[in-house]
């Protein structure tokens, strides 16, 4: 796992002073991270794109939700994707065969993408031209809910592969997230270990107000109410431009 998250440190491992001594190291870099991140807010702001960072899991259906999204949305609405991975440019080339924009970040050990990482990708997409950046994050239930890239919301996706037990395991997810979707459930008939119900209460334990939608790329279930509320945040974001304010979603009642 990566090291400037500090996901591989703990108390166990090192002396008391060391162990202040790394928070300490912890606090600066996210503090700088933050800083990094505002600062990408604002190119967003000034070209008028919404930032959306997609969290989950490894191999829950980010990319195949993007292409399906990609495939749905409106005309008019254009759509860039920034994407972060360990290895390969597998993902990238994926969302380049649609026509879309895609920037490949790969992190070698680190285990999410972060502002700096992300700030650098920035350079070789035109934010002018772009109306909705995807930010699909590595595969990891637990530090991209930490960094800050930037986004003006986060969208976490749950599949039905990986059990309904994930948000109470991996809180801080569902607490950073202001979307949750649950993905591939055209599967729901071939794993009755999973079971929504139980997925959509565990998640709102912890956020009561979370909204929580059903989809599957590869069926189509849900996607027209994923692509309506896409189109509503782009008009809200638009509208917070014009008062030239910096646009946060804030949910309405939960479903």
């Amino acid at each position: 796992m990566c090291t400037d998250c500090g996901c591989g440190i703990t108390g166990n491992h090192l002396a008391d002073e060391e162990h202040r001594h790394t928070i300490e190291v912890l606090e600066d870099l996210l503090h700088e991270n933050d800083a990094q991140a505002d600062h990408n807010r604002a190119h967003f702001d000034g070209h008028g794109v919404l930032a959306l960072n997609i969290m989950s899991g490894p191999g829950s259906g980010k990319t195949s939700l993007l292409e399906a999204t990609i495939k749905a949305l409106p005309a008019g609405l254009r759509v860039a994707v920034i994407e972060g991975d360990l290895e390969t440019e597998n993902d990238a080339e994926r969302i380049r065969r649609h026509g879309v924009a895609a920037v490949q970040i790969t992190t070698g050990m680190a285990c999410h993408l972060d502002a700096h990482m992300v700030h650098e990708a920035l350079h070789d997409l035109p934010l002018r031209d772009v109306d909705i950046l995807f930010i699909e994050n590595v595969g990891n239930l637990v530090c991209p809910a930490s960094f800050d890239v930037g986004q003006h919301a986060n969208v976490l996706l749950l599949s039905v592969t990986e059990g309904d037990d994930k948000p109470a395991k991996y809180p801080v997810m569902v607490r950073a997230a202001d979307h949750m979707l649950i993905s591939k459930t055209d599967l729901l008939p071939y794993i009755e270990e999973f079971s929504v119900e139980r997925a959509r209460a565990a998640a709102k334990a912890i956020r009561a107000d979370l909204p929580i939608l059903e989809l599957s790329a590869k069926t189509g279930r849900g996607i027209d109410t994923w692509i309506a509320w896409l189109t509503e945040a782009v008009s809200a974001q638009r509208a917070e431009r014009r008062r030239a304010r910096t646009y946060s979603y804030a949910p309405k009642a939960a479903r």
